[in-house]
């Protein structure tokens, strides 16, 4: 349904028509749209069961490999969740429950950024001048949906590239291989 309408005229009871219940059942368990909105995208990371897809990232060895292993799941995922992605993205300028709902997986998404990077820093194996805060930022901004968006779509890189290249450039720029 956020698909369908890009996120923007999904109420409370469209979604509860369309779940075959009630409004009321709906509002009893999720108070607000942004409520709901955000248990539908962590659902939706559930049903693609993203905790198993970053389990070998979670596990890995050495910062290199789990900054490498986190791209990988996160550029192999992006393609997954981007019909929900782009309704919510589009949704929320004018939107506060879609704004809510993304930030909110945004957030853990720089989580993973930040766990590779903290990783690399306890290896020291962090490039250059780089403070973990500061490469968390940009390593998220480089990973970023909007990018994704540009390099696959506008620029017509498929996933394989874009995981390709998104790895290069972060150990490029985030591990000193001498460390």
């Amino acid at each position: 349904m956020l698909e369908e309408r890009g996120g923007r005229g999904v109420r409370m009871g469209d979604i509860a028509e369309s779940a075959g219940i009630s409004r009321q059942a709906v509002y009893l368990h999720f108070p607000s749209r942004t409520e709901l909105l955000v248990a539908a995208t962590r659902h939706l990371d559930d049903v693609l069961d993203v905790d198993a897809r970053l389990a070998p990232s979670r596990t890995a060895t050495s910062g290199a490999r789990r900054l490498e292993l986190f791209i990988e799941c996160w550029g192999n995922y992006i393609p997954d969740i981007y019909g929900v992605a782009k309704a919510l993205l589009l949704a929320q300028s004018n939107d506060e429950a879609a704004a809510a709902a993304w930030q909110d997986r945004m957030m853990a998404m720089r989580d993973g950024c930040r766990a590779a990077i903290e990783a690399l820093h306890a290896d020291g194996t962090l490039a250059g001048d780089w403070k973990p805060q500061t490469a968390t930022d940009a390593l998220w901004t480089m990973l970023l949906v909007p990018n994704w968006e540009n390099l696959t779509i506008q620029c017509g890189w498929s996933t394989r590239q874009y995981v390709r290249w998104m790895k290069t450039m972060a150990k490029r720029a985030f591990v000193d291989d001498a460390g």
